[in-house]
């Protein structure tokens, strides 16, 4: 159990186009009281996405929203839709959780420095899709996972925190990319965690944690 604080619970709206493991790895941290915050609502490109039936088994606001007519992006009158509905249930920071769509320029003025992705490598390397496929392929000794802000690039914004993830000699794919989730599950939280506690600051590209 954390300390106990005085600082106001931290509003997360999540983002999210699959099954939302990550989404509930938050709303676990929450429950346990390890994480002093709110999801305050859960939206999806994808009508019939896992991760809303997730978030309203907890209670928390949930709603299919299309990105239509783009199929890779959130940009224009979908843009817009999103952000309003963000900014309606009173959103402090974002959090993409298996969001399969670029952010463009609306979202992040919006919440500048305040969207968070999570990626299933040791960013720089490995950015784009099915980087533990990547990261096997290439031979690397060590991959893992990387919570980052979101900027205009792809997989270039300020590093949060990493944790790492062997590569074993019999991995697969599928094995390699299981084990980088359980990482995954740890790294969302803490990451949260240190920025609801007003620990976590940025001097140019670089994150900096305050001592606790």
């Amino acid at each position: 159990m954390n300390r106990k604080t005085n600082r106001p619970l931290l509003k997360i709206g999540v983002l999210g186009s699959g099954k939302g493991s990550n989404c509930q790895s938050i709303i676990d941290a929450i429950a346990a009281g390890t994480l002093n915050a709110e999801i305050v609502c859960v939206i999806s490109d994808v009508e019939n996405a896992f991760i809303l039936e997730r978030a309203r088994k907890h209670g928390i606001f949930a709603q299919f929203m299309s990105a239509a007519p783009f199929k890779t992006k959130l940009e224009a009158d979908a843009e817009k839709k999103y952000i309003d509905t963000l900014k309606l249930h009173g959103a402090e920071v974002v959090v993409l959780a298996g969001f399969m769509r670029i952010i463009k320029k609306g979202m992040l003025s919006t919440f500048s420095r305040r969207i968070l992705n999570i990626h299933p490598a040791l960013l720089p390397a490995f950015p784009g899709v099915e980087s533990w496929k990547q990261a096997l392929d290439y031979g690397a000794k060590f991959t893992g996972c990387t919570v980052h802000l979101v900027d205009e690039g792809t997989d270039t914004g300020p590093i949060i925190i990493q944790r790492v993830v062997p590569v074993l000699d019999n991995d697969t794919p599928e094995t390699l990319h299981a084990r980088i989730q359980v990482e995954e599950h740890i790294a969302y939280p803490e990451a949260l965690r240190l920025i609801a506690a007003g620990r976590l600051s940025f001097d140019g590209r670089r994150a900096k944690i305050e001592m606790d």
